[in-house]
């Protein structure tokens, strides 16, 4: 991380070991702006207080390392931002107003997605500053994979299940709640469809009696029509003087036929004539027939205008036309299939569902049951380590209980409320000496027990909790001699699995550091950039010697500092 501006500190970069880093120096130096540092790029709350006096902006940037298959990459590039060679680049601006704004893998996000990224990034434990373990989710979570095999298997069967009658119960919800409005809507379905049926309606019918009763209205005029071309064609009977178009045909061809031999244009053109006579013949042959089908029936129109005004109801109701009403039909006749199928589906997804219930309950049973064995076992662990932190008389168990729900899964001969990961509510207590009534560790135990109890709480956890940074601080508090090397001990063995931050003033604790950071003032009361430094071999024996002697140069308290870097490095 790189500080600027914040509280004592004017410019400071701070390096942290991948296992174990103490940080120290003189009370009143700047090691708990570490801390703070820390919570602001985790998404902390910004306060213009923290800002250096006489600058504009206090300036935290850190470089997180996470790797390309990190689970925490995917959120990074929901965001916007990139991976700089597997690193993430992390910045918070606090103004001297008090704006605040946050930068991730190059792109301004909210402040609350460093938060929700904080969380699964680092785990804080201070005085006043309680994350990770705290959360009853992650207490359960780190519980299950406390349990291992045992609560990991019937879990993801569970998990399966919990999702499909999660499906199931929301298909069940929308049929019944729906029920009426179905009906409904199969009983205008069925009314249409025997209206459609009575009247047995034929495609294209519409067409063919809106033809009809357009010759049935005008049959007269048709008739006198149709003879009067018949009489123009082949003659009128009273008038045998009259000229008729069958009669010049006729004669024309006579004309060419007479000289055709002389040439073969003519010959031709009398073939034509012959033609056009054979078409008048069957046109008035038509005509004729025509005129005698006619009929100016009413009875007949009348018939066929109730015809139409049956087909006109339809039309009116289902289509545009009789082809219309005949696919609303079709098509309504299959929805019609479907509602009426809706109470036989309603009761196989009846049967599923309490088939799943019973399946979730028997699972919740068994995950229920490893969680307990596994509390247990976890309990008895923490105890014994907070035995050996200078806490003889406190008792850590974990409660695994199940809150009553009437229309919750049958567990052990009672309904019980379910979610997505069982029926267990998981809580850490804690009772800190005899006859104490176990409660939450975070109402538990004092400022300075808080530390310690989450410290033999990840100890034991170690591996199971998938958080990769741990920040301890004052987790020494009211802490000497044997348990404060016990505590050294203990962080020592959770940096095996993960990244350990501590800010401690005992060198007990220090002395067990992979790398151990000191905090320095200038004579002028800041932290510049060379005032966190790192201190190895005489360095360090002098910074273990002030802090157990209060004197650098002290020939005893380097004897003793000396002695507890052996005795560490034997035992880490």
């Amino acid at each position: 991380m790189r500080i600027r501006s914040l509280g004592v500190i004017d410019d400071a970069v701070v390096e942290l070991s991948p296992g174990f880093t103490a940080v120290t120096g003189e009370t009143g130096a700047g090691k708990t702006m570490v801390v703070t540092s820390l919570g602001l790029l985790l998404g902390g709350r910004a306060d213009a207080g923290l800002v250096r006096v006489g600058a504009k902006a206090a300036v935290v940037e850190g470089r997180v390392e996470l790797g390309e298959d990190s689970p925490l990459a995917a959120r990074v590039a929901e965001a916007g931002g990139e991976l700089d060679e597997g690193a993430l680049l992390v910045s918070r601006t606090v103004s001297a107003e008090g704006r605040s704004r946050a930068h991730l893998g190059g792109r301004s996000v909210p402040v609350g997605l460093l938060a929700e990224l904080g969380e699964e990034l680092v785990a804080v434990h201070g005085q006043t500053d309680q994350q990770g373990l705290l959360r009853p989710a992650r207490q359960r979570q780190a519980l299950d994979r406390y349990a291992g095999e045992a609560v990991a298997k019937p879990l993801a069967a569970y998990a399966r299940g919990y999702r499909r009658l999660r499906e199931v119960v929301a298909r069940l919800d929308e049929l019944t709640t729906r029920a009426r409005e179905r009906a409904q809507e199969a009983d205008l379905l069925r009314f249409g469809l025997e209206e459609i049926a009575a009247a047995e309606p034929r495609a294209g019918e519409d067409e063919e009696l809106a033809a009809e009763a357009e010759r049935l209205r005008h049959a007269e005029s048709l008739a006198s029509a149709a003879r009067a071309a018949h009489a123009a064609l082949f003659g009128d009977p009273e008038d045998p003087a009259g000229v008729d178009a069958n009669a010049l045909v006729a004669g024309a061809r006579r004309a060419l036929e007479a000289e055709r031999a002389h040439d073969p244009v003519l010959a031709a053109l009398a073939e034509r004539l012959g033609e056009v006579g054979y078409l008048l013949t069957d046109v008035a042959a038509e005509l004729a027939g025509y005129s005698s089908s006619l009929d100016a029936d009413p009875l007949r129109l009348a018939a066929v205008e109730e015809r139409r005004a049956v087909l006109a109801h339809l039309t009116r109701k289902y289509g545009d036309d009789v082809a219309a009403v005949l696919d609303w039909a079709e098509n309504s006749a299959a929805r019609l299939g479907e509602l009426e199928g809706d109470d036989d589906r309603i009761a196989e997804l009846t049967a599923e569902r309490d088939a799943l219930r019973a399946e979730l309950a028997e699972l919740a049973g068994e995950v229920s049951a490893a969680r307990g064995a596994a509390a247990e076992r976890f309990g008895r662990a923490v105890t014994a380590e907070l035995a050996e932190l200078a806490m003889p008389h406190a008792r850590v168990s974990v409660a695994v209980r199940q809150s009553p729900a009437p229309d919750g899964l049958a567990v052990g001969g009672r309904p019980v409320a379910f979610g997505p990961h069982g029926v267990d509510e998981v809580e850490v207590q804690l009772a800190p000496h005899p006859g104490a009534v176990p409660r939450p560790v975070a109402k538990g135990a004092s400022g300075g027990e808080l530390s310690r109890v989450m410290l033999a709480v990840e100890v034991v956890f170690a591996g199971s909790d998938p958080v990769p940074t741990y920040l301890f601080d004052e987790v020494d508090a009211g802490v000497g001699g044997k348990a404060a090397v016990e505590v050294g001990r203990r962080l020592a063995r959770l940096a095996r699995t993960a990244q350990v931050v501590v800010v401690t003033h005992l060198p007990q604790v220090a002395a067990f550091a992979d790398r151990h950071l000191v905090v320095v003032k200038t004579s002028e009361g800041s932290v510049t950039r060379s005032g966190v430094r790192v201190m190895d071999g005489e360095d360090r024996v002098r910074e273990l010697s002030r802090m157990l002697a209060g004197l650098e140069d002290s020939e005893l308290g380097r004897a003793h500092a000396e002695e507890l870097l052996r005795a560490a490095r034997s035992t880490r």
